[in-house]
């Protein structure tokens, strides 16, 4: 179905190619898994097979590119053969409703009125999407949009579907989800090509993995039977990840309490949190705020959309010198929280640092974030300039040693937007590592991050906690909390 043969591609700007000679080929209903480190070309591969490359990104392209037999001249006839899901879904939606994002492609192709009914209603019921389909996207969480990228991506049924890394932002509830989704597309004879840096979900679903190295070219192809028996170390050696779950290794609770505090995970050396919602949720024993000295507090927060509550704690301490892993389900408030601490947020209740309120406006200048979507916050033209512009001076000495720990060395003349996305999310961390800020906070670090560089952005994540600021991750990846939780605050979805 689908064919690359010898394929070399250079972004406008770049100096070296991002795929050279790269051959590949697609069967009509089977189902790829494209992976390989960081920077090694997987997003470009998916460009290249809905059109968006060379049409929409400028560049050199030689070789050919073949979808259904046919060149790729028509990105109109393009769209109605594939569905793109892409790593931040609300760069793809052309509405302002998850109702018409489903509609949008169908309309777009003038199917019938009673067709674009019929398809949409199937389709919310499939993907259990009833309680959003009135909603705005906006007011989504990211985990909720990839839900409604996914199902828009399907609703007008093409028999190819690309998927950019569609974990990155779902819950453990989620992926399950997606996985049965994917499982019964596989089942409707759709060729399913999947860019992921997560595999454990993909091992008994895929039928070959692709692995990419750093020029673009194939490194190691495994059938479904080979990946069964493909080792952690020979993942370790491609730079991949584990194909295991690790077990959550979290020792303590974040004392905290309210309707927003959930029940989490279960979690070794016998702590447990109170079932009943509204409780304290925290070690059995353990202090209070007043007693474990400096830190965020929080009080009375609240915050509500629309007149929909979203986040409601009564109390919560972020102890500084530690990293507070913030979890729960999609839409249980945790990137409200971040927006809050970091004062992007309105709220009611009061944040205080070292028993001092804050205002929003002194949280801005006494935060650092590391948003989902990085490409909202890099504003200069080179690597060099963003580092410059948030950098205080005392920390800018350990700007080269930064670089080089998150894999950006040699890349200080390039423009932010020109970097891979995983090269964007370390430039990011890198950004508030030198930021000599009191709160950090990072939502969802990991996703476009390879095994390699889970570990270098864990580092960082130390340092600041070791410079005494207070770490806030609020993460959905098992991987990344293993390696650096100290501490776990759960949230739960508040009742409609």
């Amino acid at each position: 179905m689908i064919r690359l043969k010898d394929v070399r591609w250079t972004y406008r700007g770049g100096t070296t190619p991002v795929l050279d000679g790269l051959d590949l080929h697609f069967r009509r209903g089977e189902t790829v898994v494209v992976c390989g480190p960081s920077g090694s070309g997987k997003s470009s591969v998916l460009r290249l097979m809905n059109g968006l490359i060379p049409h929409l990104h400028p560049g050199s392209l030689h070789g050919e590119v073949r979808v259904g037999g046919e060149p790729i001249t028509d990105l109109a006839q393009v769209g109605r053969v594939t569905g793109t899901v892409l790593q931040h879904p609300r760069r793809q939606f052309f509405t302002d409703a998850v109702d018409a994002e489903l509609a949008f492609a169908l309309e777009n192709f003038g199917a019938p009125p009673h067709r674009i009914r019929d398809r949409v209603g199937s389709v919310i019921a499939d993907f259990e999407l009833t309680d959003l389909v009135h909603t705005r996207l906006r007011d989504l969480s990211a985990g909720q949009q990839q839900r409604v990228a996914c199902a828009a991506a399907v609703t007008h049924e093409p028999p190819l579907l690309l998927f950019d890394e569609p974990t990155s932002n779902l819950s453990p509830q989620g992926i399950a989800h997606l996985t049965a989704t994917l499982r019964r597309l596989r089942d409707l004879d759709v060729t399913l090509v999947i860019a992921e840096h997560r595999l454990h979900y993909l091992r008994e679903l895929a039928d070959r993995i692709v692995v990419l190295r750093h020029n673009g070219r194939i490194g190691k192809e495994w059938t479904r039977a080979e990946f069964a028996g493909v080792t952690d170390e020979m993942l370790r050696t491609e730079g991949l990840r584990g194909l295991d779950t690790p077990e959550r290794s979290v020792s303590a609770r974040a004392f905290a309490q309210g309707p927003s505090i959930g029940t989490g995970e279960p979690l070794p050396h016998g702590s447990a949190m109170d079932d009943q919602a509204g409780e304290k949720a925290s070690v059995a024993g353990s202090p209070g705020p007043d007693a474990v000295g400096g830190g965020v507090l929080l009080r009375g927060i609240r915050c509500a959309f629309r007149g929909r509550r979203v986040l409601d704690i009564e109390e919560a301490h972020l102890p500084a010198g530690t990293i507070t892993a913030v979890t729960g389900p999609n839409g249980a408030g945790k990137s409200t929280m971040a927006r809050i601490l970091a004062g992007l947020q309105r709220h009611a209740g009061e944040v205080l640092l070292d028993g001092r309120p804050l205002s929003r406006s002194q949280r801005q200048r006494e935060s650092a974030i590391v948003m989902q979507d990085v490409q909202r916050q890099l504003f200069t033209d080179s690597v060099t300039a963003e580092l410059r512009l948030g950098t205080r001076p005392a920390h800018a000495k350990h700007a080269a040693a930064v670089l080089a720990d998150l894999g950006l060395e040699g890349l200080g003349h390039r423009h932010p937007l020109s970097l891979a996305g995983g090269e964007q999310q370390r430039l990011v961390v890198a950004t508030a590592r030198l930021s000599g800020r009191r709160i950090v906070i990072f939502d969802e670090p990991s996703s476009g991050v390879d095994r390699r560089h889970l570990q270098s952005i864990t580092r960082a994540m130390r340092d600041i906690a070791a410079d005494g600021a207070v770490v806030v991750l609020i993460s959905h990846d098992a991987d990344l909390l293993a390696l650096a939780a100290d501490q776990e605050l759960p949230l739960r979805p508040l009742c409609r």
